[in-house]
C-alpha cells in the first residue's frame, strides 16, 4: 500500500464531540501510518493500522493500555481508540512528539553530538521510565533505537510505539523484539518477552548510546561470511560472548570493524562498566542476574557526578578505581577539581556543578528540581571558589575542630578536609 493512502490531508473523521481533522502524514512503518491530527484544537498523533495489523487482539491490547493509563509522561501513550466509518481497521490517538526530540538513530549516525552529561541524563530517564512501566506489571517487548527519542540539549526522553506494550504474563503475543536487541533466550528458544528480556534490551540500548557498538559484535561477528538468521541466533543467543568479557578475550572488538567500542569503553569508570559486565556475562544465561533499572539509575547519576573537564575542555570521568587518568582528548594530565564525597558517591565540584536534594538527603532519592547548592566564584577574589548554599535551610561546616553555620546564600570555601552537615547527611570535601 502506498504511503499516505489511508487518509488525505484535511479529511474529517467523526470522533467524540469535536471530530478529528487530518493535518498531514508524519510517517509510516510495518504496522501502519501516523498522522498529525487536530482534535478539538489540540494537535495529537493518530496511528492507523494496516488491515493485516488491525487484529482483534491488537484492539483489545490497546483498550487495556488506554484503561490502565500512561505510567509516566515520558511515554507517548495511547489515549483513545479511534474508528472511522468507511475505513477498514482502527487507530489510536497519542501525544505528538515535539520537534526538539531526536531519534537515537540520529545519535548512532552521529547526526547529533550530545555531551556525556546529556547522555547520562537520557540514560537515567530511560531506566526510570521503564522501571515505572515494569512496576505496573507491563513489559515493553521491543526496546530499540526506533522507539526512543531524546533532547540532545538536556537529555529528556520520549518513548513511542507503546502499542507494543503488554502484560508480563508469559504469553506470546505480537512482536518479540528487534533483531540485535532481543534477549538471548528469545533468540534461542522463542520465549515470550518479559521484564527480564526488557532488561537485556535496555542494557543493549545503553551500550549503543555510550559505546556506539553492539555488546556481542566482536571478532566472532567479523569472521561470519553470511550473517543469516541461523548465524544471528548463534551470535545473539546463549552462544553469544560479551566483547569486553573480563576472562575471555576471544570476541574482542575488531579494530577495523568495531573501532568505537574500543575507543569509548576505557573512558568510563569501573563502576559503570561493571553494570554492563553484570548483564552481558552473568545475565547472558541468567535473566534474573541482569542489571536492574534501579542499579542503572544509580550508576548513571554517579556517571553524571563524576564528569570533569580536561585541558582540552573535553569531558572526562573521575574513577575512584583509577584516580590518575589523563585527558583522553589531549593525553595531558588532568587538574582534578575538589570533590564532595557523600556515602559512596564522589561529586566533582566543577565550576558548573549543582547539588540536588537527592545528593544530600537519602529520603529524597533521585529528586531533581532547584539545586540546593552550586559552585560559585568569590565576588572579589576571582581565584577563590566556594560551595554556595542555595537551599532554604542552613548547613554546618567543620574544619580542624572549628564549626560555623552556613546560612542560605552563604558559601563554604572548598578546602580539603572540610566536613559539611547538610542536615540528613554529612559530606567531606576532598582536594
Amino acid at each position: 500500500m502506498a504511503l499516505g493512502q489511508l487518509f488525505q490531508e484535511q479529511e474529517q473523521i467523526p470522533f467524540g464531540a469535536t471530530g478529528l481533522r487530518i493535518i498531514r502524514l508524519l510517517g509510516a512503518g510495518g504496522q501502519g501510518e501516523v498522522y498529525a491530527a487536530d482534535v478539538g484544537g489540540e494537535v495529537l498523533a493518530l496511528k492507523w493500522y494496516y488491515p493485516a495489523s488491525a487484529t482483534k487482539e491488537q484492539r483489545a491490547a490497546l483498550q487495556t493500555l488506554v484503561r490502565k493509563g500512561s505510567p509516566d509522561e515520558r511515554f507517548l501513550w495511547p489515549m483513545a481508540v479511534v474508528e472511522a466509518k468507511g475505513k477498514d481497521g482502527f487507530g489510536y490517538l497519542m501525544p505528538l512528539r515535539p520537534a526538539r526530540f531526536k531519534g537515537l538513530v540520529e545519535l548512532m549516525k552521529r547526526k547529533v553530538d550530545p555531551t556525556f552529561r546529556t547522555l547520562a541524563t537520557a540514560g537515567f530517564h530511560l531506566a526510570d521510565a521503564f522501571l515505572r512501566l515494569h512496576a505496573l506489571g507491563l513489559c515493553y517487548r521491543d526496546i530499540s533505537f526506533g522507539n526512543v527519542f531524546f533532547d540532545p540539549e538536556n537529555g529528556d526522553v520520549l518513548i513511542c510505539d507503546n502499542d507494543n506494550v503488554a502484560v508480563d504474563d508469559g504469553k506470546l503475543r505480537g512482536v518479540q523484539g528487534t533483531m540485535g536487541f532481543m534477549a538471548p533466550e528469545i533468540m534461542s528458544t522463542g520465549v515470550a518477552p518479559s521484564t527480564q528480556t526488557d532488561l537485556w534490551s535496555l542494557a543493549v540500548l545503553l551500550f549503543h548510546m555510550f559505546c556506539f557498538g553492539h555488546p556481542l559484535e566482536g571478532e566472532r561477528e567479523f569472521v561470519i561470511e553470511c550473517l543469516d538468521l541461523e548465524a544471528r541466533r548463534t551470535l545473539y543467543g546463549t552462544d553469544g560472548l560479551f566483547i569486553f568479557h573480563p576472562d575471555d578475550v576471544s570476541n574482542r572488538p575488531n579494530p577495523e570493524a568495531h573501532p568505537n567500542p574500543l575507543a569509548f569503553w576505557p573512558l568510563y569508570p569501573e563502576f559503570f562498566r561493571e553494570r554492563f559486565i553484570q548483564t552481558f556475562v552473568k545475565g547472558l544465561t541468567s535473566p534474573y542476574a541482569r542489571t536492574r533499572e534501579s542499579e542503572w539509575k544509580l550508576a548513571l547519576i554517579r556517571l553524571r557526578d563524576s564528569i570533569v573537564y580536561g585541558p582540552s575542555g573535553a569531558e572526562n570521568f573521575f574513577d575512584p578505581a583509577e584516580p590518575s587518568r589523563d585527558d583522553w582528548a589531549s593525553g595531558q594530565p588532568i587538574q582534578w577539581p575538589p570533590r564532595l564525597h557523600i556515602g559512596k558517591i564522589d561529586i566533582m565540584l566543577n565550576s558548573d556543578c549543582e547539588l540536588f536534594a537527592h545528593h544530600v538527603d537519602p529520603a529524597k532519592l533521585y529528586e531533581f528540581g532547584d539545586p540546593v547548592g552550586i559552585v560559585a566564584q568569590h565576588p572579589t577574589m576571582k581565584d577563590l571558589w566556594g560551595l554556595k548554599n542555595t537551599s532554604s535551610t542552613s548547613w554546618t561546616a567543620s574544619l580542624n575542630g572549628t564549626s560555623r553555620e552556613v546560612e542560605p546564600g552563604r558559601s563554604v570555601t572548598m578546602v580539603g578536609g572540610t566536613e559539611i552537615n547538610f542536615g540528613s547527611q554529612i559530606g567531606v570535601i576532598l582536594a
